[in-house]
Parts: structure tokens; C-alpha cells; sequence
């Protein structure tokens, strides 16, 4: 009873603050960045591209260059935190609760996000500092603190940042909802009791996390490719057998993105307004542009450029939601039940479970990687902001209670939990929104000049 009504309050909380303020902002910023660097995510996806492909080379040059991991490890950390249970859970509510409209709106998301994911990593690297102990301290804290000219109104906004995003991390979408849809797919395909797969996912995440960021990129680096390979193939495999339905499926998306959608069955129709919120809603949990998180990872990075470590960082929307967001989306349409009122992770095993046999496996074990690497990032993202927040030595006792928190977050209801990640999302993303609109003169300085100011 209690946790119901917990869910409904937070349900409406999450509408409030999501429509009518958030998704006009967010927008707003994504399109103000877009113009003021010349549409850097189409002049550069070119090169972003290339990058990424010299990173799995092993060919990112890092010479003399400060910093604790290579660009790429710095990439697939922000992978590892953004390509997660978003990808699946996320995209199965998305078009549960808002229709197929909203996986457009997770598109548009992205379009606008990855000029925001440029700012946000340029400036990054632009204001970043030197910790207690010697590593690379970087993100929003800091380019809010030492980038505006109003000192006070940037510490006040980093504060702010950094305690909202303490809570997200150890709460919320970096924490509690992730090891809550492991054990929710692994309850559902294999039986496991809820406290073994917590009790499972804590163990693996402590054995990386303690070790800090260096152990965490080695780690992403190796298992973030891996993890999107088997699952963007096996999601191929089933729009390959649906091929037919593609053209009509995408039309869906695009038509009921702008007019109510039947549910099907007799349900109440769903507005355009539901569509719009739970596809920009779920499109920032899913690739975090504009949040001020992946800017942490890409902080830490062996680049002395700005502009490099922006124009690299933009993949990490482009991989996460134009393609496996995408896949996702066109594998529930085509071959599952979006309408069938089942929890997230389950519609998409079932999608998988109706064309391949046993396909539910293939979620299962997708869920655990996703949702480990997520833990893993994310891990370092609160980390960051408690540092800035209390100091070098509270880190630590961070990392126990982060683990912690991971194994009581699998016995939650995931309704509340996927509420309190996105509305812990939302007080995240504010401040580093206004920072990005105040600073976008020195982005576009840097993006359209090539000039690394002083």
C-alpha cells in the first residue's frame, strides 16, 4: 500500500517537473549550442567516427599528454554509464507509458544532445584540476566554479550539482535502478531470488569500483564493445526476420509523435504531451547529454585539446540512443507487446523470447552486462561529487556505501526507482544547464575557431 502511493507521488512529482520546465530547457540548450558551434554534430560526426575507431585500434595518442586514462577508456566509461539499462527497461517504458511517438522524441533527444555532450566535454577538459592525490579532477563542479564570471553563482551551482548528483548516483539511475533491473530479468529468466542477484551484482561491482578509475576504464574499455556487439546482434538477427515491418514500424514512430496513439485493447489514447515527456525523459536516462555526467569520465582523459575530447565524446549519445535506443524500440514493435502492461525488462525478453528460443536468455544476460558497466561508471560520477563536496578522504567509505546500496536497490519496486532516478535526473541537469547556456560563448569560440583559449 505504502509503496503505491509512493509511486503515484512520485509518478505526478516526475510530470511536473519533466512538463512543462525540463524538456523546453533541455531542448532549448541542445538548439542554442547547436546553432552557436555550426552544427558541430554534423560538420565533425565524420570525424568522431574516426576517432572511435582509432581508440579500438589501441592507437589514441596519448604522449605527454596529463590525465589518467586514454580518450577512448575516457569514452567507454561515459559508455559504460550511458549504454545501460536505459537501452532496455528505459525504451520498454518509454513506449509503454508514452506510445511508439516517444521513441522520436528520444531521437530528438539525441540530435540535440550530442551538441551538448560536445560542450559539456570540451569544458571538461578546459577547467579541469589536479586532486589531493595527484588524479584528474573534471566535469561540471568545475567548469561551473572556475568557468563563470560570477564566482558566486558558479560555486552556488556546483554545490548544487554535486549534491544532486551524490543522490542520483547513489539513489537513483547510477545505482539502485540498474542492479533492480538485473534482478528483475534474472528473477524473471532464471528463477533467482532478488537478494541472490543483488547480493551477486554488489560482489562484481565492489571488485572493480575499489580500485578507482583507472581499474574502471581498463575494465570499460574491454567490456563495453563487447557487450554491444552481442546485443545489437541479436537484435539484427530479429529486425532482419522482421524486415518487412521496418518501414511501417518507423512511420508509427514518426506519425504518433505528433497525434494521440490507441494503446490497443480499448486503452485511452495517448497524448502527444506523454509521448514528448517519457521520450525525453527516458532519452536523458538513457544518454545523459545535458545531465552533466558523462563529462566527468571524459575529464579524466590523457587530452590536452578541448575540441578533440568534444568531438570523440559525441559518440557516446550516438551509440547509445540513435543506435541500440533505436534497435530496442524496433524489436518491441516488431516482434513483442508493448501493450501488455508486463514490467520493462520483460517486454523486451518477451520481443526477443517470441523469435529467438530461449531469446529471453540473450536479455538476461544483456541486462547484466548494461546494467554492471552503468554501475561502474556511475560509481566514479558520485565519487567526483562527493570528493568535491567533502574532500579526498570520505572516498572510500563512498565506494562501500556505493556497493552497498547496489544490493538494497535489487529488492526495490521498480516503478520507484526508475521515478526516483529521473527526477533525481532533472535537479541534476538544471544547474549544468544553466552553466552550458552561460558559458556557450567559449564553447562556440573553440568549436568554430579551433582556438584553445587561455
Amino acid at each position: 500500500m505504502f509503496l503505491e502511493s509512493l509511486k503515484e507521488t512520485l509518478t505526478e512529482l516526475e510530470g511536473l517537473i519533466y512538463w512543462p520546465w525540463l524538456i523546453p530547457v533541455l531542448f532549448g540548450t541542445g538548439i542554442l549550442l547547436t546553432l552557436r558551434t555550426r552544427f558541430i554534430q554534423v560538420r565533425k560526426m565524420g570525424a568522431a567516427l574516426s576517432m572511435v575507431f582509432r581508440g579500438v585500434m589501441g592507437r589514441d595518442d596519448t604522449s605527454l599528454k596529463q590525465g589518467d586514462i586514454t580518450p577512448f577508456q575516457a569514452l567507454s566509461t561515459a559508455l559504460a554509464a550511458t549504454v545501460g539499462l536505459g537501452n532496455i527497461a528505459g525504451v520498454a517504458t518509454a513506449v509503454a507509458w508514452g506510445g511508439p511517438g516517444a521513441v522520436f522524441w528520444m531521437w530528438m533527444t539525441a540530435l540535440c544532445g550530442m551538441a551538448t555532450i560536445y560542450a559539456e566535454s570540451l569544458l571538461a577538459i578546459k577547467f579541469r584540476t589536479v586532486a589531493e592525490d595527484g588524479s584528474m579532477a573534471g566535469g561540471p563542479m568545475y567548469y561551473l566554479s572556475k568557468g563563470l564570471k560570477s564566482r558566486g553563482l558558479g560555486k552556488t551551482l556546483a554545490l548544487v550539482f554535486a549534491l544532486t548528483g551524490s543522490v542520483a548516483c547513489l539513489l537513483g539511475t547510477g545505482n539502485m535502478m540498474q542492479s533492480n533491473s538485473i534482478a528483475t530479468s534474472f528473477q524473471t529468466s532464471f528463477g533467482m531470488p532478488f537478494w541472490i542477484s543483488g547480493l551477486m551484482i554488489a560482489l562484481l561491482t565492489g571488485m572493480v569500483t575499489i580500485g578507482g578509475i583507472k581499474r574502471i576504464g581498463i575494465v570499460a574499455e574491454k567490456l563495453v564493445p563487447a557487450m554491444i556487439f552481442i546485443y545489437i546482434g541479436a537484435a539484427f538477427f530479429i529486425l532482419l526476420l522482421n524486415v518487412g515491418e521496418i518501414p511501417a514500424k518507423l512511420w508509427l514512430i514518426v506519425r504518433s509523435a505528433f497525434q494521440p496513439s490507441a494503446a490497443g485493447g480499448g486503452a485511452v489514447g495517448m497524448s502527444v504531451v506523454m509521448a514528448m515527456r517519457f521520450g525525453v525523459s527516458r532519452g536523458i536516462l538513457s544518454n545523459e547529454a545535458g545531465l552533466g555526467s558523462s563529462p566527468i569520465a571524459h575529464g579524466a582523459a590523457k587530452e590536452d585539446d578541448p575540441d578533440r575530447q568534444g568531438i570523440l565524446a559525441m559518440n557516446g549519445v550516438f551509440i547509445d540512443t540513435i543506435v541500440v535506443c533505436t534497435m530496442t524500440a524496433l524489436v518491441i514493435l516488431t516482434a513483442g507487446d508493448w501493450t501488455s502492461g508486463k514490467e520493462p525488462t520483460d517486454i523486451v525478453a518477451g520481443a526477443f523470447q517470441n523469435v529467438i528460443p530461449h531469446g529471453h536468455y540473450i536479455v538476461a544476460v544483456c541486462a547484466l552486462l548494461f546494467g554492471f558497466s552503468t554501475l561502474l561508471g556511475w560509481s566514479y560520477y558520485g565519487e567526483q561529487c562527493i570528493q568535491y563536496l567533502l574532500g579526498i578522504r570520505v572516498v572510500k567509505f563512498y565506494r562501500y556505501l556505493f556497493v552497498l546500496l547496489v544490493f538494497c536497490g535489487a529488492v526495490i519496486k521498480v516503478e520507484v526507482v526508475f521515478s526516483i532516478g529521473t527526477i533525481s535526473n532533472a535537479f541534476m541537469a538544471l544547474p549544468n544547464l544553466i552553466g552550458l547556456v552561460l558559458l556557450s560563448g567559449v564553447v562556440a569560440e573553440i568549436a568554430t575557431t579551433g582556438k584553445r583559449s587561455p
